[in-house]
C-alpha cells in the first residue's frame, strides 16, 4: 500500500504560544478565579509581544470562558478551565442540567464528607449564613455559593471544574425557582443536613441528603408546572 505524503508541519504562531503562557497562568491557580489580571502593558513587558499579540491571546481566552475583558476595568479570570465556555455554547436545556446535577451533587456530598477540612467547614457554613439572611434578589446567588463550596470540600480538581461550569445555570434555575409558587428557600435539604453529615463524617447521611433535597426540588417542580397548566386551561 503505498504510503500517504504527512502534511507539512507548521510553527506554532506567537499568539498561540501566548495563549498557552497565559492559560498555564490560569490554570496552576497563579491568576484565582475573579482576579484582574495584570495590566496590558505589563504583560507585553514581560511577555516580550506587542499589544496586537497579546490582545489575539486574550480574546481567544475570552472566546474558551476564562477570560472577561471589560472595557475600563481590564480583563478579569472566570473560570481555570475551557468547559464553563464549552457548556455556555452548548445550548444545554435547564432539564439537562438539573441530571447533571443528579449525577454529581450526592457523590459532591459524599466526598466531602470524607475529605473536608476545618476550613471547607468553616467556609460552607459561612456560606449557609450569608444564604439564610439573604433577601430574594441575592438568594440564588447565596445558594449557588453554598454548594460551590460543598464541591470545593471535595478536593477534586476535576469534579469542582466540572461542576463550577454548571454554576451559572444553577444560578439561573434558583432565580427563577424563587420567584415560583410553593418555593421554599429554606430547604435543609442538601444544605444544613450536608454540613451536619460532613462534620459527623458520614458520607452516606450527606450523599442521601443532597438526593432528597434534588428529589424534592424535581418533585415541587413538575407540581407547580401543572397548576399552572391547569390554572391556564381553566
Amino acid at each position: 500500500m503505498a504510503h500517504m505524503p504527512l502534511a507539512p508541519l507548521h510553527q506554532t504562531s506567537l499568539s498561540d504560544r501566548v495563549v498557552e503562557r497565559l492559560r498555564a497562568e490560569i490554570v496552576e491557580g497563579r491568576w484565582p478565579v475573579g482576579q484582574r489580571i495584570p495590566p496590558e502593558t505589563e504583560l507585553m513587558a514581560e511577555l516580550g509581544v506587542a499589544r496586537g499579540t497579546l490582545r489575539e491571546a486574550l480574546r481567544a481566552l475570552q472566546y474558551t470562558g476564562m477570560l472577561d475583558i471589560r472595557r475600563g476595568d481590564g480583563t478579569f479570570v472566570t473560570a481555570r478551565s475551557e468547559v464553563p465556555g464549552a457548556l455556555a455554547r452548548s445550548g444545554a436545556s435547564l432539564a439537562e442540567v438539573f441530571e447533571a446535577r443528579a449525577a454529581l451533587e450526592p457523590q459532591l456530598a459524599r466526598l466531602a464528607a470524607e475529605r473536608a477540612d476545618a476550613d471547607d467547614i468553616e467556609r460552607i457554613q459561612a456560606a449557609l449564613d450569608l444564604r439564610a439572611a439573604a433577601d430574594d434578589e441575592v438568594w440564588a446567588a447565596t445558594d449557588v455559593a453554598v454548594h460551590e463550596a460543598i464541591a470545593r470540600a471535595t478536593h477534586n480538581h476535576i469534579l469542582f471544574e466540572v461542576y463550577s461550569a454548571l454554576l451559572p445555570r444553577i444560578h439561573e434555575a434558583m432565580a427563577s425557582a424563587i420567584t415560583r409558587e410553593g418555593f421554599c428557600r429554606d430547604e435543609p435539604r442538601g444544605h444544613e443536613e450536608v454540613l451536619e453529615a460532613i462534620r459527623r463524617r458520614d458520607p452516606v447521611a450527606a450523599a442521601a441528603s443532597a438526593q432528597e433535597n434534588l428529589v424534592a426540588t424535581a418533585r415541587w417542580d413538575a407540581a407547580e408546572a401543572e397548576t399552572s397548566r391547569g390554572g391556564a386551561a381553566g
